[in-house]
């Protein structure tokens, strides 16, 4: 039905909005997991520096 009703829309702003809001809720969890990765990196990385 949200197909049909973008679809028809005349002026296509509606569907711009939906597809940047898709685009957004699908980078968040990268973006997530990469920074807890990093973050992750970074913690191991500092620990083998300190050892002898």
């Amino acid at each position: 039905m949200c197909r049909a009703v973008l679809e028809s829309e005349e002026g296509q702003g509606v569907a711009k909005g939906i597809n940047d809001g898709i685009i957004y809720l699908m980078a968040v969890p990268y973006i997530l997991i990469g920074g807890l990765g990093f973050l992750i990196y970074k913690k191991f990385n500092k620990a083998k520096k300190g050892r002898p």
